[in-house]
């Protein structure tokens, strides 16, 4: 079995996310494929859009999320992710009990006793009327029958498990400061979400696994795992192995993939790239030694910004004011700060619209 070592699995993960080079392809595309954005910072899809597509208009963005086309909505890991609808709607069952897991192992005490039918058949019947509510609002008008509970863990319990809702513009539209409001997916989407297959087959978890490759590959169980939070999908992996192609790692991991999925040469070079918060393409593995060293690994889940130097994280970066700030996390070339600096200008141009102010720290020594 051919063993791919991490620099080969790093020039598979950058293209099949869109960071070997910026692609040609419609907002919502680029969507698809990359499975959703990590968005639980509203604004941070935004810059990771930048950085993957060529031209990318951050209004088209704004136009998908108000015409109803993506939405903002707990799905993979609980958390908030931007998705197309068309996901959202495929996927949402296949993710049910893994957000009610997730939920109640948060706030086990204060959530005994209390049924979760009961309250979600509460919660449907507040929200039937169509209207917008943050969290509080509707955790509030089902407290007065659970009180012992608390409104947090009830309202926690209801947008992000029991009901399936979506986060409503405008937040999550470009350059857009708003708090959370939440309508069920249904009304907001006029339809409702596909029923898991009653036959006890699963085709959801069948298809999660083909677009994990397609974004991810080659990539181990335990990655695809640590991507969607999903336990159950070794049936699934099985279902399907037969169309998949297999590698090791230089641990010994077996990595499933797409047979048709790109594979650069290693040695293909990297251009700089400015990742958001949360960027899928680090938290998307449970490995991520293929993108950032273990020293390093905090980053990614503590919502720094990074740089990637030749495909690896190598520096954070920050914004203030009209200018980009550049940390560098080991040292630079030459050549390496100036493309540093050139990518942090036109970040910078993206974020202000007009300056391109950009600041590189000095390396570490």
């Amino acid at each position: 079995m051919t063993v791919l070592d991490t620099r080969a699995l790093n020039r598979a993960t950058l293209a099949r996310q869109l960071l070997l080079e910026r692609a040609d392809l419609p907002v919502l595309d680029a969507i698809a494929h990359l499975g959703g954005l990590q968005a639980q910072e509203p604004q941070e899809p935004f810059p990771g859009l930048w950085s993957r597509l060529r031209a990318f208009d951050p209004d088209r963005l704004s136009d998908l999320l108000t015409g109803r086309r993506v939405v903002r909505t707990h799905l993979m890991r609980r958390t908030v992710h931007l998705v197309t609808a068309d996901d959202a709607v495929a996927w949402r069952a296949r993710h049910d009990g893994m957000l009610r897991r997730r939920v109640v192992g948060v706030y086990r005490r204060e959530l005994d006793g209390v049924d979760h039918g009961e309250l979600a058949e509460a919660g449907r019947t507040v929200m039937a009327d169509g209207e917008p509510r943050s969290m509080p609002e509707l955790a509030r008008a089902v407290a007065d029958r659970w009180p012992s509970a608390g409104p947090r863990p009830l309202g926690e319990l209801l947008v992000a498990a029991l009901l399936p809702t979506v986060q409503l513009p405008p937040r999550g539209v470009w350059r857009t400061k708003a708090g959370v409001r939440y309508a069920l997916m249904s009304s907001w989407l006029g339809r409702e979400i596909d029923p898991l297959s009653p036959d006890g087959s699963d085709p959801v978890g069948q298809a999660l696994v083909r677009r994990y490759l397609a974004a991810f590959g080659p990539a181990a169980s335990a990655d695809l795992r640590a991507w969607c939070g999903l336990a159950g999908l070794p049936a699934a992996v099985f279902a399907v192995r037969e169309e998949l192609v297999a590698f090791r790692d230089e641990r010994g991991r077996e990595l499933l993939d797409l047979p048709g999925a790109p594979r650069p040469d290693p040695d293909t070079p990297a251009p700089v790239r400015f990742l958001p918060a949360f960027d899928n393409a680090i938290l998307g593995y449970h490995d991520r030694s293929r993108i950032i060293d273990d020293a390093h690994r905090p980053l990614s889940v503590a919502g720094a910004r990074v740089v990637l130097v030749d495909g690896r994280v190598a520096a954070t970066w920050t914004v203030e004011a009209d200018t980009v700030h550049v940390t560098p996390l080991r040292r630079f070339s030459r050549a390496d700060r100036a493309a540093v600096a050139d990518e942090g200008r036109a970040m910078a141009r993206f974020l202000s619209g007009e300056s391109d102010r950009v600041r590189v720290a000095a390396s570490p020594a």
